[in-house]
């Protein structure tokens, strides 16, 4: 499990295609708000013949936010560039020059034994090439997921690719959208994707396989409007929560301060996860809580308490 805040600090991530004129004002503007992160997408979000005006783009934004901190203060976001290959990620690299400063990584899409090593060869350059961290978040999404003669094979042989380079992977990110489309799926506004089985049945194989040791986010919410959308977002995340995501996938900016809301930790949670931390060892290991309504256990919360704490520090607590 990762111990440092920054695994824990992406929130919730604002999908924006790369081509949208109006990004870099929107962030200078601080038009949505503080504690997101953003994705500039060059990927499914783009079609195939707009993919070099669409790398324009995302370059002018990048360098209309760089000028625009240097002459003002406004929250800047972590922003990711969404590729669609990985020679994008060395192009891109040396294209934004001095201003990779504002880049925190780069989201791989469609992640598969087919083109992992390649895209984690890029990461590794792309660092060299710029002199500072650039992270890396896998995308969960592919066809490879859905055979279960050959599911687990393929997790634990991404797993063990990416382990040259683990502390570089921000995320692990799950594509709930592309896996229910794969099987002809499409939830509503009352009912969560932890709920499709098939879809499910991959997140729970994926959280087995990586959850020990890397954060993992949950898949995007598709609605921002009409009756009970917000409920309906609620409700999926604390299923999220429950079934071991961290942050989530948001596509409108509406959806950004309930992702937050929804992460954050209680006071007593968070209280217990510090008495836990700072255990006195020469007492037994196991104690109720101040307010006597659970159990403590030293050697069975510490891992759930260590995550509460960086939770609390990333989100916040209500």
């Amino acid at each position: 499990m990762k111990n440092n805040l920054i695994y824990y600090s992406v929130g919730p991530l604002l999908y924006c295609p790369a081509n949208k004129t109006t990004i870099a004002q929107s962030v200078i503007s601080e038009k949505f708000g503080h504690g997101y992160s953003l994705a500039l997408c060059l990927e499914d979000t783009i079609c195939d013949d707009g993919v070099a005006e669409a790398e324009q783009e995302l370059l002018h934004s990048i360098t209309s936010i760089a000028d625009a901190l240097q002459h003002s203060e406004f929250y800047l976001p972590k922003i990711f560039i969404r590729v669609r290959n990985s020679a994008q990620i060395t192009r891109l690299t040396n294209l934004l020059s001095s201003d990779i400063e504002l880049i925190s990584g780069f989201i791989i899409p469609k992640f598969s034994p087919a083109n992992a090593s390649d895209y984690i060869h890029k990461v590794i350059e792309a660092n060299e090439l710029s002199g500072k961290k650039l992270y890396m978040m896998p995308i969960y999404e592919s066809s490879d997921m859905i055979d279960l003669r050959s599911r687990y094979e393929v997790l634990y042989e991404l797993k063990d690719t990416l382990h040259q380079i683990e502390e570089l992977v921000l995320n692990i990110r799950v594509g709930g959208n592309d896996l229910c489309h794969l099987f002809g799926f499409r939830r509503h506004r009352d009912e969560s994707i932890h709920k499709v089985k098939p879809v499910s049945s991959i997140f729970t194989d994926i959280v087995t396989v990586y959850g020990t040791d890397y954060v993992i986010s949950a898949p995007v919410w598709e609605y921002y409007g009409g009756e009970n959308w917000e409920e309906g977002l609620k409700a999926e995340i604390k299923d999220d929560i429950l079934c071991g995501f961290i942050g989530k996938t948001v596509i409108h900016p509406k959806q950004i301060e309930i992702v937050n809301d929804s992460f954050r930790v209680s006071q007593t949670d968070l209280h217990d996860a510090k008495r836990i931390l700072n255990w006195d060892n020469t007492i037994a290991l196991v104690s109720g809580s101040d307010d006597s309504s659970r159990m403590n256990e030293y050697k069975t919360h510490t891992n759930w308490a260590e995550k509460i704490f960086y939770m609390a520090e990333a989100y916040g607590t209500k």
